[in-house]
């Protein structure tokens, strides 16, 4: 019997060989499957960019509206429409504006006409404040006032037309209104009631109005616009995560990226830092992943967000690249590969007409934000209103 042990070892031996390679194999089609990142150059971005935004331009109404939303198996439009939406289609093509210097007059024609819409919507808000809503009837939402603030900014930056400023000042009193004292934002003023509506906070509104005041901040920098701004990203950098159950942290949000890009020479203390290279893993991370979605890894894999999801990686990573380069405290971290290969796969995933499509449908948003991504990875300096 005195086989038995070597015998019993050795199966013990061939189990864990087995285990190995099974972890292995698993591995190999997870979490370090290899990534295909195909060659970026800015000319097949810039091609990209133009139909995407050749898509919003020739789909705009003579109102300023944008189409909202359409399905390419009826041919037809989906009912319905979103105020934010609007306002951050309006800012993409103020983006792509300032990159082209405006020579592009359609782009700055159909940008002006989707500024036009939001403002002709605007209502008085009390204490000097004002924000756009859909009907005076409806709600304001803290993320329309927002984004319609940074295009304003990034329109003034692209014509040095300060006529538009009366109103930025009234956007950001609005915002200052819309502020809680822990720092994050309520998402809704009540035109019922004359107030913000309790308790509603937004995963997105806190990081579009931070921009938003920051940018404030920028063309106005003796008026105080950076001490909300503040407040807005320590709560976001400590708290918003935990508070407003957002999983797994840090949520991935691009509008705080901006808001830290334009903060990156205000002196960020530590906790933001923290806060920006815990943002900037997660983008990557997200690049990353979709890049291994090759071959088998296409069972283990999500599915390629859609355009507008995608998008808002590239923007983030694009905008935390510029704190990077303006802040030596910060270590090393691969944001320009990770931008490029992701700013690639989406240009792939375009469809001919210019917008992404997902399951037949595509929104304003998906090329909004494909395009303002797109724009990071071949410009980014350029959206600053600056020349690499």
């Amino acid at each position: 019997m005195r086989w038995l042990p070597s015998s019993r070892a050795t199966r013990r031996v061939i189990a864990w060989a087995v285990l190995w390679v099974l972890a292995a194999g698993l591995l190999r089609v997870t979490l370090a499957a290899p990534e295909v990142c195909p060659a970026f150059t800015r000319a097949d971005t810039q091609q990209s960019i133009d139909a995407a935004a050749d898509w919003i331009v020739r789909t705009q109404e003579p109102s300023g509206r944008y189409l909202y939303e359409y399905n390419r198996s009826t041919e037809s439009a989906v009912p319905g429409y979103n105020l934010v939406r609007h306002a951050g289609g309006t800012l993409s093509l103020y983006q792509l504006a300032i990159v082209q210097e405006g020579h592009n007059h359609q782009v700055v024609e159909a940008a002006d006409r989707g500024m036009n819409y939001l403002l002709d919507r605007a209502v008085d808000t009390g204490n000097g404040g004002m924000g756009p809503a859909l009907s005076p009837r409806g709600p304001v939402k803290t993320g329309t006032a927002s984004l319609t603030l940074v295009s304003l900014a990034h329109r003034r930056i692209l014509t040095g037309d300060q006529s538009f400023d009366g109103e930025m000042r009234a956007l950001g009193r609005f915002l200052m209104g819309q502020q809680l004292p822990d720092g994050g934002m309520l998402n809704f003023w009540d035109p019922k009631t004359g107030a913000p509506t309790p308790d509603i906070r937004s995963r997105f509104a806190t990081g579009e109005a931070a921009w938003g005041l920051a940018l404030m901040h920028e063309a106005f920098p003796d008026e105080g616009w950076d001490t909300p701004v503040w407040d807005i990203m320590d709560y976001l950098a400590t708290d918003r995560d935990e508070l407003e159950e957002l999983w797994p942290p840090p949520w991935p949000d691009q509008w705080a990226a901006y808001a830290l890009a334009e903060m990156a020479e205000w002196g960020l203390e530590e906790h933001h830092l923290d806060y920006a290279q815990r943002l900037a893993g997660r983008f990557g991370q997200m690049i990353r992943w979709d890049a291994q979605r090759e071959g088998v890894a296409e069972i283990t894999h999500l599915p390629m967000p859609r355009g507008g999801g995608y998008g808002t990686i590239l923007e983030g990573l694009g905008a935390l690249e510029w704190l990077w380069l303006n802040e030596s405290r910060l270590a090393s971290a691969p944001l320009r590969e990770r931008l490029e290969c992701g700013a690639v796969r989406l240009a792939e995933a375009q469809d001919a007409d210019g917008a992404w499509y997902y399951d037949d449908l595509t929104r304003v948003d998906d090329q909004q934000h494909a395009v303002s991504g797109l724009l990071m990875a071949a410009y980014q300096f350029d959206l600053r209103g600056m020349k690499p």
